[in-house]
């Protein structure tokens, strides 16, 4: 087998098998009475041994066995749970990702995986019988041994068929995770052809194993078709000889099962590249429709009617394709919080809520980086540690959870703690130290209080750690996020603990946006931050304390005017005027546009250092008449 062309998707592949094993271990170190756990952690980490072994990537193959060593002599009762066996497993995981990722990028061994190897083998003992005989599972089992003596036709359990799809990658890896989803379901005694030669196939296989099981045969179907693959599964319990397997030639012949199953990879780069080409599309579908309003030709009309509803159907097929789920991101902070709590000597229950929501690609693999920060924060800012909570009448445990909701159009990422809270007075102090803030203020607001610890190198902390406090977390969170299209927003009680709430589009290329025109420019307002329009009404509009407010259904909002804001030349007048009511959050305001123009699907188009280094604008457009349109940041007007 070629790694060259292989490498990638055996990356991908172990990823998912690294989730598995840190999901495990985080349960086993919560739960060290309950050995549920282990089973699941073995067969991650035996799986990648042997898909290491058929990449040809020896030492990575190598260590896995070791570590299965270990892990089967805590199955079979032999070794204790302890807290230096977690931490050698903890580090086990890692060496194994470091690993992986060194071997395909051809840059030779890890030095940590040398010295974790020497841990895992003093936590098991160097001369255990652990270390001298291969694990349960490895390669082939028992019963699986005795296979020689006992042929497949008189094997005992249910007869599994499965057929590989003709164009699968990495066959021999694929049909090796099918036998180890199987022993999951039960008991593997016999495999047609020998595991071994499977594991070692270039080629899509058609191959047969023995099952003795309790599950039912949609139970055994579903579970390997989920492998990936798969163009056909067979089980029966037949005796029947069975027929030598084949290479696949046809795919004519697959069952009904596992057609709705199948699947396709595809590059991210092409599904971008596919993006940008709708984006046209879509400015194209505005340019036509505005060319042919004027004409009074019923074919054309129907014609445009029929282009712009698949044009639409076509941008929403391909936006689909994009979304994923948040787990894809989300999976991997568990542990990133519990190696935190353990270096700053905290107790810390961590919660993900909402790991089925799904955000555009491209934008959850901008949001990993705000939300460490984020979580980071929490853990060496927010939580006390176990003491100082017992001391204040909390429990020594604390909260902190990860969720992920939608709200309209938008997506919610909150990060949220039952911690100390903010203190507004120590900010307002450093703010004062530090110039920031005037010293005939005595009190932060909501809005104020984040501007201030949002600003680039603000912290209250006495002493930088490896964690925080060198003044770049909320700062970071922040730019990130604008730069995303959304707005971040806080709420913190002293004592009680803080929450931090991101507000991001589902998608970062194509929105829905209300244009509106000031002086000769027109600017773009995403419409999941418009409540409601208006025109200029002199009762609505009123003055309270010098300054203009909108009073709208009994509540009193300020006004902007966009003209003052983007310094428009000329003179406005305020009896043609519209007002858009926008709203981020809990807050909300009213701007004062010359003219409300049209609303359109918008392709976004990111840009720096426009207007001076404003940051008004959080991207660009091109409107239906072919004239660039900037698009409007609302946070910076809230």
């Amino acid at each position: 087998m070629d790694p060259n062309r292989y490498g990638d998707l055996f990356r991908s592949e172990s990823r998912e098998q690294l989730s598995e094993i840190n999901r495990a271990l985080l349960e086993l170190e919560a739960h060290p009475a309950d050995a549920a756990p282990v089973p699941a952690l073995f067969r991650a980490v035996h799986t990648l041994k042997g898909m290491s072994a058929t990449m040809g990537y020896a030492a990575v193959a190598a260590f896995a066995h070791e570590l299965e060593s270990l892990l089967d002599r805590l199955r079979a009762g032999e070794q204790g749970i302890s807290a230096e066996l977690m931490d050698v497993l903890f580090s086990a995981a890692d060496a194994l990702e470091a690993g992986i990722d060194r071997a395909v990028a051809k840059k030779g061994e890890p030095p940590q995986m040398a010295a974790v190897l020497e841990q895992i083998r003093h936590v098991a003992g160097s001369h255990s019988a652990a270390a001298d005989r291969p694990a349960a599972g490895d390669g082939v089992s028992a019963a699986e041994a005795a296979q020689a003596a006992v042929s497949f036709d008189e094997s005992p359990g249910m007869l599994v068929r499965v057929r590989q799809r003709a164009d699968t990658l990495l066959p021999g890896v694929r049909a090796f995770m099918v036998i180890q989803k199987a022993r999951t379901l039960g008991e593997v005694v016999a495999v047609s052809p020998p595991l071994a030669a499977l594991q070692a196939a270039e080629t899509p296989q058609a191959f047969a194993f023995r099952l003795v099981t309790t599950r039912s045969t949609p139970d055994i179907e579903s579970a390997i078709v989920a492998t990936g693959e798969i163009e056909h599964v067979e089980v029966s319990t037949g005796r029947g000889r069975q027929r030598a397997p084949v290479r696949l030639a046809s795919a004519d012949d697959a069952a009904p099962l596992a057609r709705g199953a199948r699947h396709v990879r595809i590059e991210l780069a092409r599904l971008d590249t596919l993006m940008n080409l709708i984006g046209e599309l879509v400015i194209t579908r505005g340019r036509l429709l505005q060319l042919t309003a004027g004409r009074s030709d019923a074919a054309l009309d129907e014609a445009m009617t029929q282009a712009s509803r698949l044009i639409g159907d076509l941008q929403a097929e391909v936006m689909a394709s994009r979304m994923v789920p948040v787990w894809q991101v989300f999976d991997r902070f568990p542990r990133l919080v519990r190696d935190a709590a353990r270096q700053l000597h905290k107790e810390i229950e961590f919660t993900v809520e909402g790991k089925e929501i799904e955000l555009d690609r491209a934008l959850l693999d901008e949001i990993g980086e705000p939300v460490v920060h984020l979580l980071r924060n929490a853990v060496d800012h927010g939580i006390e540690a176990p003491e100082v909570r017992a001391a204040l009448g909390k429990p020594r445990v604390g909260r902190l959870v990860l969720s992920a909701s939608r709200e309209r159009s938008a997506v919610l990422v909150r990060v949220k703690d039952d911690g100390r809270g903010i203190d507004r007075q120590r900010v307002l102090s450093r703010a004062q130290e530090l110039g920031m803030v005037g010293a005939d203020v005595t009190r932060l607001d909501a809005e104020l209080l984040f501007r201030v610890i949002a600003s680039p190198g603000f912290s209250t902390a006495a002493a930088v750690s490896d964690l925080s406090g060198r003044g770049v977390g909320i700062d970071a969170v922040q730019s990130k996020v604008r730069q995303l299209g959304g707005v971040v927003d806080l709420e913190t009680a002293l004592g009680e603990g803080t929450t931090i709430t991101l507000r991001l589009p589902q998608t970062l290329a194509i929105v829905r946006a209300v244009l509106a025109r000031v002086g000769g420019e027109r600017y773009a307002l995403p419409l999941q931050h418009v409540r409601e329009t208006l025109a200029w009404s002199a009762e609505a509009v009123q003055h309270v304390q010098g300054r203009e407010v909108l009073v709208l259904h009994d509540e009193v909002l300020p006004l902007v005017r966009l003209r003052d804001v983007v310094h428009a030349a000329g003179d406005a007048r305020d009896d043609t005027a519209d007002i858009v009511v926008l709203e981020r959050g809990d807050r909300r305001a009213g701007l004062l546009v010359d003219e409300l123009t049209d609303q359109q699907d918008i392709v976004v188009k990111q840009f720096d250092a426009v207007r001076d280094g404003l940051t008004l604008f959080s991207g660009a457009t091109i409107l239906a008449d072919g004239r660039p349109a900037l698009i409007m940041d609302v946070a910076s007007l809230l």
